[in-house]
């Protein structure tokens, strides 16, 4: 069995062979009662699915939730023009089109804030869509939008099949979807996901392997399209993750965590540290020897070869691009939607190496003061909706001064209830 198809086993699919359709939603709908009635998950519901619903509930997303539209026109355009999928929407359209053409389905893409870019099929099917904001430019991530495939996949990444009343808002549950991720191949982060989404006819396995499939050919295409790696060219991703992955000359290292911290000091230290003051920027204990450290950076030397890391004093003998550096880069010119654009997460979000917990924190801030500053709806929700922003009132107060209709009045209620339970 590949890799992909592992995926898809067991829980991961809406329905099993041989299951009613009829008597599944039936079931399904007794359950989702339940659930939003008592708090309790009953069966049939699937452990992701559940795990869903509970996220769901955690945003304080609305059962009759409907979403709302944050691009369109000329917005749209120009954001989605100069989004990574662009380059590969022609193939995903070629290998789509016998589910587009389908009178049911639809065939949407979506960015890596859940935010639909794409959808395609017929107009009939797009018309009853609507009805849901299941259109370009609407926000379906998962804290917005509850239980969907699109935004699902994304929060947890991995396909995954939505069925019916599996969806936590119930304007949706008329309809099934499948989704998958699409990663950037140099970097692994989440670029977005691509959603298959019609009737019932969708709850098989082979419309999740399907999508999965396109993801998967998404994924050859852009990696296909990239320019190769310079010679020497170290690039290092450590943003919303605590295992950093390290990139050389094409050659992907994913390291450990105490090893990800030491990559993301030496990276910002080209000219080398020493062993004492790189043993106060790691460690919090005190009791911790150099031994230890030295220990650390032979394993991680390892790994990357002596050519690469050099000690006396210790520092990567390469230029390092990192992400965090490319936030920061972009902070300081001033192009605050790049910059916004490049940051995935908090630095090593786990780690409580002091220096990097500086750095996170400068960053974080220095970006979070930027988006303020800007009161750009698209930037601000981006980060409100995100994990990292969903509890930030400041945020969320900004982003409802700037809404207008019923999104101001969801943003609110939603100030309302951070401040409720922060004063609590």
């Amino acid at each position: 069995m590949g890799a992909w198809e592992a995926e898809l086993s067991d829980s991961w699919v809406a329905l099993e062979a041989g299951a009613d359709p009829v008597e599944r939603i039936a079931e399904l709908r007794r359950a989702y009662d339940a659930y939003l009635s008592a708090g309790r998950v009953e069966r049939p519901v699937r452990p992701e699915v559940a795990d869903s619903w509970r996220r769901s509930a955690r945003a304080r997303v609305s059962p009759e939730a409907t979403v709302g539209v944050e691009l369109a026109d000329d917005d749209l355009i120009a954001y989605r023009e100069n989004h990574p999928l662009a380059r590969v929407m022609p193939l995903v359209r070629e290998l789509t089109a016998p589910y587009a053409m389908d009178g049911d389905h639809l065939v949407a893409v979506c960015d890596a804030g859940g935010r639909l870019l794409w959808v395609d099929g017929p107009r009939a099917t797009r018309n009853r869509a609507r009805a849901m904001d299941f259109v370009p430019g609407a926000r379906w991530a998962e804290a917005v939008a509850g239980t969907n495939a699109p935004g699902t996949a994304i929060a947890v990444d991995r396909p995954v099949q939505v069925f019916a009343a599996e969806h936590f808002c119930r304007p949706v549950q008329q309809w099934t979807c499948a989704a998958a991720p699409v990663h950037d191949p140099v970097t692994g982060r989440v670029l977005g996901a691509v959603d298959i989404t019609g009737g019932d006819r969708l709850a098989h396995p082979h419309s999740l392997a399907f999508v999965t499939a396109v993801a998967r050919a998404a994924e050859s295409q852009l990696a296909l399209l990239a320019p190769p790696p310079a010679a020497g060219s170290v690039q290092l991703s450590a943003l919303g993750r605590d295992e950093a992955l390290l990139v050389v000359e094409g050659r992907r290292t994913r390291l450990s965590r105490r090893h990800s911290e030491i990559a993301v000091l030496l990276a910002c230290r080209p000219d080398g540290i020493g062993g004492d003051e790189l043993m106060t920027e790691l460690y919090e204990d005190e009791s911790v020897t150099p031994v230890t450290l030295r220990a650390e950076l032979s394993r991680l030397r390892g790994l990357l070869g002596p050519e690469l890391l050099r000690s006396r004093p210790y520092r990567i003998a390469a230029r390092v691009d990192s992400d965090y550096g490319t936030v920061a880069r972009r902070l300081a010119s001033g192009a605050v939607t790049g910059a916004a654009g490049a940051y995935t997460g908090p630095l090593l979000p786990s780690s409580q190496a002091p220096a990097v917990v500086r750095m996170r924190r400068r960053t974080t801030d220095q970006l979070r003061a930027a988006l303020i500053a800007r009161g750009d709806p698209g930037l601000l929700g981006d980060w409100a909706y995100s994990p990292w922003g969903e509890d930030d009132l400041t945020v969320w107060q900004t982003l409802a001064s700037v809404l207008d209709g019923p999104r101001r009045a969801a943003a609110l209620a939603r100030v309302r209830e951070i401040d409720r339970w922060q004063r609590a």
